[in-house]
């Protein structure tokens, strides 16, 4: 048995790991494009920002590890075509000769790639790059392009083209790197993916450490002079602008990168991501595909797509199991996250009311707001929440969180998570055994409190405010 995984990031490193457990006997080669297999891509901002300082730290195995569990990694190698029929993949090996790589099973774990968006100086035939000081921020690669720019240029201001997870990230790395941040978002408040009073509360944050954010506002173009940047916005209200910068970098979003298992004939799905069943199967025969590069199953919504780490890791395993001939099923997600903002920490489990009003459900957000443990022990801290479930059922939807990082703010997101995977109803919140002391919580954990808000308002009849 050979199976061949495409990628070595989260879900092919998973694939390739998971088949060794399975059959020791099983060859697994993994083809990596660059030289840096099962790297934490999501660890890149805090390498930048020095408080990892050393980046073969970002690995989550070395090179030895996996060479240890059975793989054999072929770094610098470049998939290119699938030959279906025969069950080939054609490769170029690192010195540009043209290879046939044979399998039995195949797993694509191509991910994604940063989507470049329709911004002046960006596209064209001769786009401002890291040679300019503008970055995108996605690969190993890309984190010593900007580096070098850092350390060669010193630059003092720097521009954020985006304010999702990675853009916040980013600004702290970069605001305790010393250069003054400005941050950028088209839409109307930063992280997107929180109901707007929780964004605003991130922004605030990001204001209180000296970032300039600045929301509906769009960037029109970066055009480079004499080594400086400046950056065209305008404005919702038609108002145009001009930021100057020493360092521009474009975090706007990825897209799946299908173009391998396109050509080869498989189906794409939902924002053009490879479709899978929940078997990762991609129809064609003895191809597997999981992470970035695939849609994602969520327990709520279906069919859908949302690139994270752990739903790429988990996918991967269940394609590496499938791979050799079992039966396993990818569970869904329902795109749970957290996200450290310097000293505050924001999180979402489930579906926020928009979504899930999308969905055709009858749904109500409740606000809450409570401590993380007793208040009379020193060191509470208030954390605010949004319980969102559906009216006819009673059935609990989705969970926001925003509050210090020292408030367990992921873990409580976790029990949230857990309690929407089991589909339990917003009073069965209540009826969990969780554990209490007054230094670490209350006899009602905080997400039990909010629950019981959100019960109280359902029983009156009354809509969810802000």
């Amino acid at each position: 048995m050979h199976l061949v995984a495409v990628g070595g990031s989260d879900a092919g490193i998973s694939a390739a790991l998971r088949a060794r457990e399975l059959d020791p006997r099983a060859e697994v080669t993994v083809l990596v494009a660059d030289r840096y297999p099962n790297f934490s891509i999501c660890g890149i901002p805090y390498h930048v920002s020095g408080e990892v300082p050393d980046w073969r730290s970002l690995a989550h195995r070395t090179v030895g590890e996996l060479e240890a569990a059975g793989l054999r990694l072929r770094l610098g190698t470049v998939a290119r075509r699938i030959e279906v029929d025969d069950h080939r993949l054609v490769v170029t090996a690192p010195g540009g000769a043209e290879e046939v790589v044979a399998y039995d099973a195949l797993v694509i774990g191509t991910g994604a790639v940063p989507v470049v968006p329709p911004i002046e100086g960006l596209t064209g035939p001769t786009p401002l790059g890291p040679r300019d000081a503008v970055h995108l921020l996605h690969t190993m690669g890309d984190t010593f392009d900007l580096l070098r720019t850092i350390e060669e240029r010193a630059p003092r201001r720097a521009v954020i083209v985006g304010a999702g997870y990675i853009g916040v990230e980013m600004a702290e790395a970069l605001t305790a790197r010393g250069l003054a941040v400005t941050q950028l978002e088209q839409l109307s408040e930063v992280l997107p993916t929180l109901d707007p009073s929780l964004g605003a509360l991130v922004r605030e944050e990001l204001a209180a450490h000296g970032v300039e954010v600045r929301t509906s506002t769009a960037v029109e173009g970066i055009t480079s002079s004499g080594g400086a940047l400046e950056v065209a916005t305008r404005a919702a209200s038609g108002e145009r602008g001009r930021c100057r910068a020493d360092v521009v970098l474009v975090v706007a979003g990825v897209r799946p990168e299908t173009g391998l298992a396109a050509e080869a004939g498989a189906r794409l799905g939902c924002r053009g991501a490879i479709a899978v069943d929940p078997l990762m199967r991609t129809g064609l025969p003895d191809v597997f595909a999981a992470g970035d590069c695939v849609v994602t199953h969520h327990r709520l919504l279906g069919e859908t797509y949302l690139p994270l780490g752990t739903t790429a890791h988990k996918q991967g395993r269940v394609a590496g199991e499938n791979a050799l001939g079992g039966a396993r099923r990818f569970a869904g997600s329902l795109g749970t996250q957290v996200v450290k903002v310097f000293e505050m920490a924001a999180a979402r489990t489930g579906l926020r009311d928009v979504e899930a009003r999308s969905a055709g459900l009858r749904s109500m957000t409740v606000a809450f707001e409570g401590d993380d443990h007793k208040a009379y022990y020193p060191g509470s801290h208030r954390v605010r929440m949004r319980t969102t479930g559906d009216t006819t059922s009673g059935r609990l939807l989705g969970v926001q969180l925003f509050g210090h990082r020292h408030a367990e703010v992921a873990k409580r997101i976790d029990i949230a998570a857990a309690a929407i995977f089991a589909g339990l109803s917003v009073e069965e919140l209540s009826d969990l055994d969780l554990s209490y002391t007054p230094p670490l919580g209350s006899p009602w954990d905080l997400v039990q409190a909010g629950a019981q808000a959100w019960e109280r308002e359902a029983s009156s009849g009354l809509v969810g405010a802000d």
